[in-house]
């Protein structure tokens, strides 16, 4: 009689029991597959994620790394589950052309206000080249000649991102061919070459974006300054706001968010309100990769600026878990 009460009571402690511990690991027994690119800059913000993923039980997958287009054409095809990256305006493009709504969904804002545009050392501001169009006149395109072909040297953007694109298309839309010249390549190679000139006082013209560590090095209002651009023009006859502080910067102020396949998110609700919840300050993003531009750019070292960040943000964090966990009941 006392052993057929003791499994009876064991056996009901395990079916009230067994739903709430499952409820901590939703996601146990699934493989997340990440899809991101191959910038240091950018594994901070996927690692909070993974690290989320985590403690909610999923598996996360050693992340496939390529460049921007095929991080979207590689969820487009279900070779992925899902990336960090996905700038709401600069990437649309690459969403559409990956399967657009029918595949893919974007979910929640990950980083709010995010800039592009083009710079210039502030000493060239100062004296007058305040917008790029002013780039339109040789002589004062030839301020910006490294090369000695007489043409502005822009260091740009890297193949096959989003940037090429808008800039390939304004440097023709505002008649800028023959005066400037395009350099693309690695970009931080480009950039090094950049903030080199600059501190041997030689005018800079660049293009470059926020959160990144470039502007900790080259600080607006301080060495460089944005231009504003003739006026707005986007590929493909698209419209966005343009304008931050009274400057029209010639690229959308933009978002980053996660991109996942619908696929993923329907069989995954804890994941899908993860995704929904998450969001990251600009600011914290920009500190951590001016950590990684001083050196702390070792795997374990991103690692430990994720430990930081959840530390910091505890309550934050707890929060999205026990948001996530909610869902999957």
């Amino acid at each position: 009689m006392f052993r057929k009460s003791a499994l009876a009571i064991l056996a009901a402690t395990t079916i009230l029991a067994g739903p709430a511990l499952a409820s901590e690991k939703p996601g146990e027994g699934v493989t997340v597959r990440p899809v991101m690119a191959p910038a240091l800059e950018e594994y901070f913000q996927h690692r909070i994620l993974f690290r989320a993923l985590t403690d909610l039980g999923y598996e996360v997958a050693e992340p496939q790394e390529v460049e921007y287009q095929t991080i979207h054409l590689a969820l487009g095809t279900g070779d992925g589950d899902f990336t960090a990256v996905h700038w709401d305006k600069l990437h649309h493009t690459f969403f559409e052309e990956s399967g657009g709504d029918a595949v893919l969904e974007k979910v929640g804002m990950l980083i709010e206000g995010a800039l592009q545009g083009y710079l210039v050392n502030k000493a060239a501001y100062d004296a007058g080249i305040q917008n790029l169009g002013d780039l339109k006149d040789p002589e004062k395109a030839a301020m910006f000649d490294a090369d000695g072909d007489g043409k502005a040297d822009l260091a740009g953007c890297a193949p096959g991102w989003g940037c090429e694109r808008v800039i390939e298309h304004q440097l023709t839309e505002y008649e800028l061919r023959d005066t400037i010249a395009h350099n693309q390549g690695a970009y931080n190679a480009i950039i090094a070459d950049t903030i080199a000139r600059n501190e041997a006082g030689e005018n800079i013209l660049y293009y470059t974006w926020t959160p990144y560590w470039v502007s900790g090095a080259l600080v607006p209002g301080k060495d460089v300054e944005w231009l504003s651009v003739p006026y707005s023009s986007l590929p493909d006859g698209a419209t966005a706001e343009t304008t931050f502080n009274g400057k029209d910067l010639g690229f959308a102020v933009d978002g980053i968010r996660v991109v996942a396949t619908d696929e993923f998110l329907a069989a995954n609700p804890a994941a899908a309100k993860l995704f929904e919840v998450a969001s990251i300050s600009i600011n914290d993003i920009s500190s951590q990769n001016k950590l990684i531009s001083e050196g702390q750019d070792s795997s374990d070292a991103i690692d430990g600026h994720v430990d930081q960040w959840i530390e910091a943000n505890r309550a934050t964090y707890d929060g999205w878990l026990e948001a996530a966990r909610a869902a999957a009941q």
